[in-house]
């Protein structure tokens, strides 16, 4: 199939139009939604069975001229990395719709089109190779979210909205600013103005420093905002609080990954060197990150604000991973992108639950409900296990590989980030359990928790698929961690052989 990734990318969002035009049948949306995305996914399934993990190359390429006066082209390509990100957006989608199936009662058309396009625009980031390209679907993921919020959020969905789309599109100015700089400066060393990442990223490490530090610093920011990372966290907690559930399992399991595969994809490999030269300050990012969201948790009275502040401290982790450049830790980083889409991910599905049963978010208003809800607690419990890194379950694989990876890692000099790192694992126990603890464990003391209705056969179903690859990446991680090994390890040689050379030059 040569056009596999363009049929990943716009399948869902030219398949998602006719739900416009449904008229009132409201169970057939979902329905074609839930078929559509199903469908999609077994296409992921099948790139992910015939992806060569050997060759660390861009595999399935598709390239043509799309704006020949810029040598603008329309390129798709996937390597290790981006492969198991595409999993990581294929799979969610069907989960979230049938674990959110009667959440949404109004608009319901409009909401399930928006999801489809958000899934496509998703594809979209993680396989385009053209820069401009990246940015376009970089950007129109702003749109179908920005409705999601704005349309289906809580009663303070305004404010949160706009601080998501200010945050945002802030980010997305530097980035253009950034892609035009390069593409303009790179312009008589190719030969021509273009934004072909292939192309620019072969003499990009060779810019001068001065003028590389700001490209660096341009694209970074624009990628830690969409992590986010202190101090550009502030719009998760809001955004998170008063999405409908579908848009926080989404923003939390795939929305936040584009953020640290952008440093990976593109500020690591076109900025090898600034990249190593500030990896320490990134992080500092990442553990400041990890101890701050921890304990910004501790004194949630919200649980989907405290699930949401545990967002923030688990990307630390990953932003570590990431700066720490070795083998092991990105390696940990990347599996720990698709722990946490599916820990973090389930994490809200399962606020979804009881809140469409309770309408209410306070910690202080369940206690006991174990009782009633036997099924949810066990559920729940594993979820918990699994976001905390208990061994056999998936969190403990990416963390130890990134807690191991930075501890050895050449660029960060000591151990300190790493012994700091690990204070966030004590902490994330102490949090999850002891949200666990008051809202499922002691005496039923509110009236209104003695009546409900445990899980049913579809909820069930929808969490069972997340805990399969939850136990599935926690016993046997080498089945994914083998697909991005070849691609880690040519970019760690790369950017080494680059800096070889760069030591040689005169």
């Amino acid at each position: 199939m040569n056009n596999i990734l363009s049929i990943l990318i716009f399948a869902p969002i030219i398949l998602g139009i006719p739900i416009l035009f449904f008229g009132k049948n409201e169970k057939l949306v979902k329905i074609y939604s839930l078929v559509i995305s199903s469908g999609v996914f077994g296409l992921s399934l099948y790139l992910f069975s015939i992806y060569n993990a050997a060759n660390p190359d861009y595999q399935f390429v598709e390239r043509f001229q799309w704006v020949k006066d810029f040598n603008i082209f329309y390129q798709l390509g996937v390597d290790g990395i981006s492969i198991l990100m595409v999993m990581l957006t294929a799979f969610i989608f069907p989960v979230t719709i049938l674990g959110v199936w009667n959440s949404v009662t109004t608009r319901v058309k409009e909401f399930y089109f928006l999801l489809l396009l958000l899934m496509g625009a998703l594809f979209g980031v993680f396989l385009s190779l053209d820069l401009i390209l990246f940015y376009m679907f970089w950007e129109l993921i702003l749109i179908p979210m920005y409705f999601i919020i704005g349309f289906w959020g809580g009663k303070n969905k305004y404010y949160a909205n706009l601080k998501f789309f200010l945050y945002t599109m802030f980010g997305s100015l530097l980035m253009l600013v950034a892609i035009i700089w390069i593409s303009q400066y790179l312009t008589p060393q190719l030969g021509k103005f273009t934004t072909d990442y292939l192309a620019l990223k072969t003499v990009s490490p060779y810019i001068p420093e001065a003028i590389q530090v700001w490209l660096f610093i341009f694209f970074a920011i624009s990628f830690v905002i969409k992590v986010p990372m202190f101090p550009f966290h502030t719009w998760l907690p809001d955004a998170h609080t008063e999405a409908p559930t579908a848009g926080s399992i989404i923003l939390a399991a795939v929305l936040l990954k584009m953020g640290t595969y952008g440093l990976l994809r593109f500020s690591m490999e076109m900025f090898p060197l600034i990249f190593m030269k500030y990896a320490w300050l990134l992080a500092l990012l990442g553990v400041i990150g990890i101890i701050y969201g921890a304990l910004v948790c501790i004194a949630q009275k919200d649980i989907k604000k405290l699930v949401a502040y545990s967002s923030v401290s688990h990307m630390g982790f990953i932003l570590l991973g990431i700066a720490a450049m070795t083998v092991e830790s990105i390696q940990g980083g990347i599996i720990q992108m698709v722990n946490h889409g599916l820990s973090t991910g389930a994490l809200f599905m399962f606020v979804g639950f009881i809140y469409d049963r309770r309408h209410t978010r306070e910690i202080a208003d369940y206690g006991g409900i174990l009782k009633t809800m036997p099924i949810y607690g066990s559920l729940f419990l594993v979820i918990v296990l699994s976001s905390i890194g208990l061994p056999g379950l998936n969190g403990f694989i990416g963390e130890f590989m990134i807690l191991i990876g930075s501890f050895n890692s050449p660029l960060l000099h000591n151990h300190t980030y790493t012994i700091a790192a690990t204070t966030g694992v004590v902490l994330s126990a102490v949090y999850l359990l002891w949200m666990y603890q008051r809202v499922l464990l002691g005496p039923i003391t509110k009236e209104e928790n003695k009546t409900i209705p445990d899980l049913n056969f579809r909820e069930i179903f929808a969490s069972s698929l997340l805990i399969i690859f939850i136990v599935w990446i926690g016993v046997y991680p080498n089945t994914f961690l083998s697909k991005s090994e070849a691609s880690v390890n040519k970019l760690i040689q790369n950017a080494q052989t680059i800096k070889t050379n760069l030591i040689k030059l005169p």
